[in-house]
C-alpha cells in the first residue's frame, strides 16, 4: 500500500515534467482555486480485483507567509475491506507561489503500524533553490537534512501543480524526460516515457482522449517500470487512469469526478 501511494502521488503527478531548469517559477495555465479531483482505487488480491479505497485532491487560492499562493491537499483512504489487509490513512499538503515555485510540503502517512511525517521547506536565496527536509517517526525521532541542489527540486504535490502547465503538443512517441523529487529525507531520480494516445473510460462512465505515459525509477542502480498512466489530452492534463506494477501484485486507479476546472475539458469522447 505504501508503494501504491508513492506511485499514485508521485508518478501520475510528475508525468509532465520535462528537463529541470534553474528558473523555479512558471506560468500556470492548467488549474485554478476550487478544483476538485476524486478517484477509486483497486487492488489485484489473489487474482481478484478489489475496490480498496478512494483518493481526493482539492486546490484553493490562499496566502503563505504573507504572499499569494495556491494550497493543494490530497488524501487517500482505504475502505473496511482494504483495512483488513492493510491500514492506510495518508494526507498530503503543499503550498506553491501563484507562479508555481514550491514553498512547503507535508505528508502524514499511517501505513499499517508505521507512522511518519515528511516535511520540506523551500527558500530561494539569490535565486537559488535551497531545501530543508525532515522526517518524523512514530517514536518521536527525527531525520534532518539541509540540501543545496544544483537545480530546482520539487515534491510529489508541487510537481503535479507545475507539470500540468507543460505543453505536450510537441512530444513524440519514445520521448524520455528526467527529474528529481524530494521527500522528508532524500531526493530521487525518475523518468517518464511518452507512449502515444488512447481512449480511456473513467469510473464516472465518461470516455476521454488520453496521453499514455510510462513511469520508471532507479532502484539499486537499475531502472524499473513502476506504472502506466493516462492523462487527458487537453489543457487540464488530468490523470484519468493508472496501472501500477507493485512488488506484491498490481493496482489501478480510475477517476470518479472532476470539478472547478480552469479550462474546458475538450478530451471527452462524444
Amino acid at each position: 500500500m505504501r508503494r501504491i501511494r508513492y506511485i499514485l502521488f508521485i508518478t501520475i503527478l510528475t508525468v509532465f515534467f520535462g528537463s529541470v531548469k534553474a528558473q523555479c517559477t512558471m506560468k500556470n495555465t492548467a488549474f485554478k482555486g476550487g478544483e476538485k479531483l476524486a478517484y477509486n482505487l483497486y487492488f489485484n488480491w489473489k487474482f481478484v480485483w478489489v475496490n480498496a479505497g478512494t483518493a481526493a485532491m482539492t486546490t484553493t487560492q490562499t496566502t503563505y507567509n504573507g504572499q499569494q499562493a495556491f494550497k493543494a491537499s490530497l488524501t487517500t483512504s482505504g475502505n473496511k475491506r482494504a483495512d483488513n489487509l492493510f491500514l492506510m490513512r495518508d494526507t498530503l499538503l503543499t503550498y506553491v507561489t501563484t507562479d508555481l515555485a514550491p514553498l512547503y510540503y507535508r505528508k502524514g502517512a499511517v501505513e499499517g503500524k508505521r507512522y511518519t511525517v515528511d516535511e520540506v521547506w523551500y527558500s530561494y536565496p539569490k535565486g537559488n533553490c535551497n531545501i530543508k527536509q525532515q522526517r518524523l517517526h512514530k517514536d518521536g525521532t527525527k531525520q534532518l537534512r539541509n540540501y543545496v541542489p544544483n537545480s530546482c527540486v520539487y515534491d510529489m504535490m508541487s510537481i503535479f501543480l507545475r507539470a500540468r502547465s507543460f505543453d505536450l503538443g510537441n512530444w513524440t512517441v519514445g520521448k524520455v524526460v528526467n527529474f528529481q523529487i524530494a521527500d522528508g529525507k532524500n531526493t530521487n531520480p525518475a523518468q517518464v516515457k511518452y507512449c502515444g494516445k488512447k481512449v480511456i473510460k473513467g469510473d464516472n462512465n465518461v470516455k476521454y482522449n488520453c496521453l499514455e505515459l510510462s513511469y520508471t525509477e532507479k532502484e539499486r542502480g537499475k531502472w524499473r517500470e513502476i506504472a502506466r498512466f493516462f492523462v487527458t489530452d487537453d489543457a487540464n492534463h488530468v490523470p484519468i487512469r493508472l496501472d501500477m506494477y507493485l512488488k506484491f501484485g498490481s493496482a489501478k486507479a480510475f477517476i470518479t469526478s472532476m470539478s472547478g476546472m480552469r479550462n474546458e475539458v475538450k478530451s471527452i469522447v462524444k
